[in-house]
């Protein structure tokens, strides 16, 4: 079931953060301002089209997507060494099929909490931020490595 786009959906209307790697069923961005300040890294993969659900999409577009959350796991992987990452589809708040995928480090403000929850520390310690073009290789060079495995 593919939705129209729904004019208040900010997946529709917004980036949604800094784009990193798009095609032309989805797009990967790495989140800022206040959601992306604790955790470096924190990418969020989205569907272009208005869908609230994974069983909306054919197989072939859930194999396309899965591999795409699967290569920026990856890429975060190398990139930022976190202690673990965490993977989430909620939409509860934006019903637009989107995955979150999160570096967590064993200090983090939340650890080993959801970033979601009560937050266990007051600040996550100050972490550098992975240049973008390095990032945007990564996830590219990840992606080629799944879909070559496929």
């Amino acid at each position: 079931m593919n939705m129209d786009p729904v004019e208040p959906c900010e997946l529709c209307r917004l980036p949604g953060g800094e784009l990193l790697w798009q095609d032309e069923l989805c797009r990967v961005v790495r989140v800022g301002g206040d959601e992306g300040r604790d955790y470096p890294g924190f990418c969020r993969v989205i569907w272009r089209a208005h869908v609230g659900e994974m069983s909306d999409l054919s197989g072939a577009d859930r194999a396309h997507l899965l591999a795409l959350v699967f290569a920026t796991e990856t890429a975060l992987r190398a990139c930022y060494r976190p202690h673990k990452i965490n993977l989430a589809s909620l939409g509860n708040v934006v019903p637009h099929l989107h995955w979150h995928v999160i570096p967590r480090f064993s200090d983090d403000r939340h650890f080993p909490a959801p970033i979601w929850a009560k937050p266990k520390r007051e600040a996550s310690p100050t972490r550098a931020e992975v240049n973008s073009t390095v990032l945007r290789q990564a996830i590219t060079q990840a992606l080629a490595g799944e879909q070559g495995s496929s």
